[in-house]
């Protein structure tokens, strides 16, 4: 679809806000390496104990296929809907509609899920003991959500130097710690290389259960291709922030989870999810270490919270342009330059949810029921846009080595993993999982029908082509003038 298609007229995103290094920046920030190591490896912990540096290195090889797929469709189709807009127009506008709708819905759920810890971190950089106080962890952790909302509908964005200083500190911080707590001779269990292997998985901690909080983890670095009509010249280095992402946080990952197992123990996480990053902190660096670790977590909230609210609501803006939801959400505010609607919208639903949650006491069992549910359409919107890619450049893939790994064979590999796991997992879930992982994804065919039924252009898209001059002129060129450099890998 054309970036006016459908526009109920409510103006345009502002364009190069962004720069090519703040989205490679925003991608890595938006996988929030200490938020997401404070909220999701203690479910993941809990999911497959000693085999949790396995699940993140046999999920993050697929990821970079999806990763890949999200760079070429990036360059053929600059749209902020990202996925919302290449699925339909690669397979079917349906499969479209249903893959922006997840990611709108996964981005709510980890919101809500992850509000909680983001309140701890604050309460324990404060000093404040977060034991049986998680209604205090929660308002706080609320009351920064709603903070950083304000912040995103005013178009008051982190700055690029503030973005790039917090970014840096926080994996400053991350890898120096990480590298300590392996040289720290005290552990409780001792290290082998057997956790990378498939030895620990068995009935009572599965690959799949595990590969679902995984893609939770490596979540977030598809924020620049929401940011793509925001970004200047985004069109040749699309992508690469969400390779460097996706390689960065599965270092990250690893190393902590290796580091939290090796010295505090799988049992120690069980017990105290909330503070475990603390006690970590506590048994590398006495007195300080802890604190260090809870000021990575507080750096990394700002800037995932602020990714994650912008990918979901540029989303939202997308599909309001285009008529599939309430137009309302493709209204830009005249003076902010934002998708104010969509970013209050997001913000109140969040919150309602939140209350919620909180009032029904559900606690811990809450955020990993919730994460597998987010697991569960992360997997389902990857999985169809890395077929999309390949659908999408199936008439280049033959033309050299490159294109068939690069293009055809890694992303391919990556849509039948997330599909794999989507399928195999649903048995395995809670009915609470399975409400929010399924039940959230069906309610997607109430707007969607409504939207089909009127009409609308969306549901008739241009395919992707890559040999159009327009979006892929260099390719095109050197098809025909028989270069031995392959266009689409050009920049690689």
């Amino acid at each position: 679809m054309g970036r006016r298609a459908g526009n109920g007229g409510g103006g345009e995103l502002r364009a190069g806000v962004f720069g090519t290094f703040d989205a490679v920046v925003m991608a890595v920030g938006g996988c929030g390496p200490a938020y997401t190591l404070a909220a999701t490896v203690p479910v993941l912990v809990a999911t497959v104990g000693l085999a949790g540096p396995a699940v993140l290195l046999y999920c993050a090889l697929p990821t970079i296929g999806i990763a890949l797929a999200f760079r070429h469709l990036g360059r053929l189709d600059v749209n902020a809907g990202a996925s919302y807009a290449w699925v339909a127009r690669a397979l079917h506008p349906f499969l479209g509609f249903l893959s922006g709708w997840a990611l709108v819905v996964s981005a709510t759920v980890f919101l809500v899920a992850a509000t909680r810890p983001a309140g701890s971190a604050v309460l324990a950089l404060a000093g404040v003991g977060t034991a049986g106080r998680a209604g205090l962890a929660t308002a706080v952790g609320a009351g920064l959500f709603v903070l950083m909302a304000g912040v995103v509908a005013l178009g008051a964005r982190i700055g690029p130097y503030a973005r790039r200083i917090i970014t840096g500190t926080q994996l400053a911080l991350l890898l120096s710690f990480a590298v300590a707590a392996l040289a720290t001779d005290g552990h409780k269990t001792e290290f082998s290389l057997s956790w990378f292997g498939f030895g620990h998985f068995d009935a009572a901690h599965g690959f799949v259960a595990g590969a679902l909080v995984a893609g939770v983890m490596y979540a977030g670095w598809d924020v620049e291709s929401n940011l793509n009509e925001e970004t200047r010249g985004g069109r040749r280095g699309f992508g690469l922030g969400g390779l460097i992402s996706v390689v960065v946080s599965f270092v990250v990952f690893s190393l902590f989870t290796v580091a939290t197992v090796r010295l505090i123990g799988v049992d120690a996480v069980r017990r105290n999810p909330d503070g475990f990053l603390s006690e970590l902190g506590e048994a590398v660096w006495p007195g300080w270490g802890g604190r260090l670790l809870v000021l990575a977590v507080v750096l990394s909230t700002v800037a995932t919270l602020e990714t994650a609210l912008l990918q979901a609501t540029r989303t939202l803006f997308a599909m309001g342009r285009d008529g599939t939801v309430p137009s309302v959400f493709g209204r830009i505010h005249r003076e902010w330059g934002t998708p104010a609607v969509a970013t209050g919208w997001m913000a109140g639903v969040a919150l309602l949810v939140v209350a919620v949650a909180a009032t029904a006491g559900s606690g811990e069992q809450f955020v990993r029921d919730a994460v597998s549910g987010i697991g569960l359409h992360i997997a389902f919107y990857y999985a169809l846009a890395g077929l999309s890619a390949v659908v999408a450049y199936r008439k280049v893939l033959f033309r050299s080595a490159g294109n068939l790994l690069f293009v055809g064979l890694w992303p391919l590999a990556g849509a039948l993993f997330m599909g794999w796991v989507f399928v195999v997992s649903l048995p395995e879930l809670t009915g609470s999982a399975l409400a929010v992982g399924l039940g959230a994804l069906a309610l997607g065919l109430v707007p969607m029908g409504a939207a089909w039924l009127r009409g609308l252009p969306y549901f008739s898209p241009r395919p992707l082509d890559p040999g159009q001059p327009a979006v892929g002129g260099e390719l095109h060129a050197a098809a025909h003038a028989g270069r031995r450099r392959d266009g689409v890998l050009s920049d690689f």
